[in-house]
């Protein structure tokens, strides 16, 4: 076939020529390549669409759902809205402060006044309940905390915070401060500093990415189609994740996380797949032959597979996380399956269409030394023989250090995040630390209790014998005229410190029956409670599904139990690493932050969700390639070796890509972005030089045969999957 015809096969809108050999991908890629205005308009036409909601994603989805759903705290938050005009864990709590005057002087009573006003103005405010002595004013007087009632949902809350916290700061005055605080202005705050920090790093991000993929690829546009694809992808998720939060509040989170993500997933996958078309393409026309389609089906027949089950594995991993019960981590996991699927939508239609389209032009602005850049990598096939001649001390070395590394795993703490996160001049925390210096500790975490009316004294009376309890209100009446009263017991510890657990477990132990209490860092514990009570039945689902589609995919039970469990051992050498920089403070000063003395809560069950299904990914991307050397050979130690020189260098130049995105985010400011880059950062660099590039490569050797064997009754049972082509 003549570069003429192949010119002509390209522009026209027929399927795929019979003569392209090879599975259903192979003929998908073709038809892929041969369609490329079809494609391409198609692809326009969800950008353009979802696209044009794109830009309000961070002001449209929702900024709570830190709960968990049917918890007892969570029906305390409901009664106090129904029942005492708003005032729950959601309430906006205004605090007016000043250092020369009074709460009842005239002056101060003026912006107590505007602030009411402004609360009242607002719909999602239902009462505003003005400073109370002996409950809501200090003792010396000169501070008090004005409550506006929940009228909405906690993200209708939050996005009252949002809309008037200017306003309300704006009523102070020379010698009196305003600041909103309460668990809404909280994350209010912290969403805002947390997305100023996610596209700060993201901006850091892009050209240290595609300076990467240049020497990586050693062309321009070869480099710029993986990021032009996966921004495509990224702008189609935002759109959707705007339209899904109609149907079902999404986490503001949710977004945030996918945008890191999605863009070192799928500058990934699209690394993989160009690499491979290159040498594909090259084959085509060293035999005199340049044909772009055809190259197109081998990549997808080969490399498309790998990324295919890639895509599969990471989507199962995440998956898992829905099981956990609370809104705002399960809509984080939707957010980052949403923009994965996009994104390997991208990569395995709009790719294929414009390689096929550039054909040989995709080596266009070359780098001088890359003129002849081969897919096959001596550095690494010499590495991989040196693997194959000493293989113990290699294991034996990369096991010691991962082994090592985990060990710090079992003194892990984990608790939700406390104020610290929230950056020194953020209102929220001016006004969280003016009410710990004026009522005490606790005060700005007070615990709320709702009881049968019949039992307000005896409540009010045990609530206050309770070691950990420094203060306990007045019983309240409802202010619907319903049988229940509300009190409100003020810890004498800090909202983050462990001993409040006690105390909660102690007030509901001992309260009367019919007594149930909540409050936000009830809310906080419960969440806790339910993170760790689901974080092993997440885990065993993740490994169970894991391993499962390892073997329908490598159809050796073996080599897919080990890429599990190695996959499993860079996960916990990353969370050790965890514990020693963010719970131990070791590198605190040099990160520029202050340990809390624990890992964020949420972060074991939804990083090792993510640190798993990245580490399937590069499995997936070795073995499939180790494998379809050794479906061509039957030589388990010759395809070891061409698996790591075929393989290696796109893993090398995908983890750089990784960890460079990832560890942009050890800049943000704010604490939990922070960890999540590091720790994923850590967890990738760990996987792709330890286990992908020694300890998996190594088993490889000392396995043999036995790696690929499997037994007649499981050939029976699986799908056909083969990486090789023809």
């Amino acid at each position: 076939m003549s570069s003429t015809d192949v010119r002509t096969d390209e522009s026209s809108a027929d399927s795929s020529p019979p003569d392209i050999t090879g599975g259903p991908l192979a003929r998908f890629g073709a038809r892929m390549a041969g369609n490329f205005k079809w494609v391409v308009t198609a692809w326009l036409v969800v950008i353009i669409g979802l696209g044009a909601f794109a830009p309000s994603v961070f002001g449209s989805l929702a900024g709570a759902g830190w709960q968990a759903n049917g918890s007892e705290s969570v029906q305390v938050r409901e009664l106090a809205q129904e029942h005492f005009g708003g005032n729950s864990s959601a309430a906006i709590q205004v605090v007016v402060h000043s250092d020369t005057e009074q709460v009842s002087d005239p002056a101060v009573q003026a912006v107590i006044s505007e602030v009411t006003d402004i609360l009242a103005g607002d719909p999602r405010i239902s009462e505003v309940i003005a400073p109370q002595p002996g409950m809501s004013i200090s003792p010396d007087g000169r501070t008090g905390i004005i409550i506006g009632g929940a009228n909405g949902t906690t993200d209708e809350m939050v996005k009252a915070v949002d809309d008037l916290k200017g306003e309300l700061t704006g009523a102070s005055t020379d010698s009196i401060e305003v600041y909103p605080t309460g668990a809404s202005a909280l994350w209010s705050d912290f969403n805002k500093a947390n997305h100023d920090a996610m596209i700060k790093a993201e901006i850091i991000s892009w050209p240290v990415t595609l300076a990467i993929m240049v020497l990586a690829f050693g062309s321009l546009v070869a480099a710029g189609l993986p990021l032009l694809l996966t921004l495509a992808g990224l702008v189609a998720s935002a759109g959707a994740l705007v339209l899904l939060n109609e149907v079902t509040p999404i986490s503001v989170w949710a977004m945030n996380f996918a945008l890191m993500f999605a863009l070192a997933l799928g500058i990934d996958y699209a690394l993989f797949l160009v690499v491979r078309f290159r040498e594909a393409l090259r084959k085509t026309i060293d035999a005199g032959q340049m044909d772009a389609r055809r190259a197109v089906a081998e990549t997808m027949d080969t490399a498309g597979k790998a990324v295919a089950l890639s895509g599969l594995t990471v989507l199962i991993s995440l998956s898992a996380v829905l099981l956990v019960p609370a809104p705002a981590v399960r809509t984080m996991a939707v957010g980052i399956m949403l923009a994965v699927i996009f994104v390997l939508a991208a990569t395995l239609t709009l790719l294929p269409a414009v390689l096929g389209k550039l054909g040989p032009k995709v080596n266009a602005a070359s780098l001088p030394f890359a003129k002849r850049q081969e897919h096959r990598s001596p550095k690494f096939a010499s590495w991989g023989r040196v693997l194959h001649k000493y293989p113990w001390p290699f294991a034996i070395g990369a096991l010691l250090i991962l082994v090592a590394l985990t060990l710090p795993v079992f003194g892990l703490k984990v608790a939700m995040p406390s104020i610290s996160v929230v950056p020194e001049d953020a209102p929220v925390r001016q006004g969280y630390e003016l009410v710990q210096a004026q009522m005490g500790e606790g005060a700005p975490g007070m615990l709320q209790i709702i009881a049968p009316a019949s039992e307000a004294e005896q409540t009010a009376q045990i609530a206050a014998s309770v070691d950990g309890v420094s203060m306990v209100t007045p019983p309240m009446p409802a202010m619907d005229g319903s049988d229940y009263v509300m009190l409100q017991a003020i810890p004498d510890v800090d909202p983050s410190d462990p001993a409040l657990a006690a105390t909660l477990d102690t007030l509901r132990a001992e309260l009367p029956e019919g007594a149930i209490v909540g409050g936000a860092p009830a809310e906080n514990l419960d969440l806790q409670t339910a993170l760790n009570d689901y974080l092993p039945i997440v885990v065993s689902v993740i490994l169970v599904l894991g391993f499962l589609l390892l073997l329908i995919a490598l159809q050796a039970p073996l080599i897919a139990l080990l890429g599990t469990v190695v996959s499993l051992l860079s996960t916990g050498a990353a969370f050790g690493v965890a514990k020693l920089i963010f719970q131990d403070g070791h590198g605190a000063s040099l990160l520029g932050f202050t340990p809390q003395g624990f890992l964020n809560g949420w972060g074991p069950v939804f990083f090792f969700a993510m640190i798993f299904a990245i580490a399937m990914d590069y499995t997936v991307f070795l073995l499939s390639s180790v494998k379809e050397h050794y479906e061509n050979t039957d030589d388990p130690h010759g395809s070891q070796v061409d698996g790591m020189a075929h393989s290696g260098r796109v893993i090398f130049a995908a983890a750089a890509v990784m960890v460079a995105v990832f560890f942009s985010f050890a800049l943000a400011q704010p604490l939990p972005p922070k960890e999540m880059g590091i720790i994923l950062g850590v967890a990738v660099l760990l996987d792709a030089i330890l286990i992908r590039l020694v300890l998996l490569p190594v088993l490889l050797r000392l396995t043999g045969h036995a790696a690929w064997w499997s037994p007649a009754w499981l050939r029976a049972v699986l799908p056909k999957i083969g990486f090789s082509h023809g």
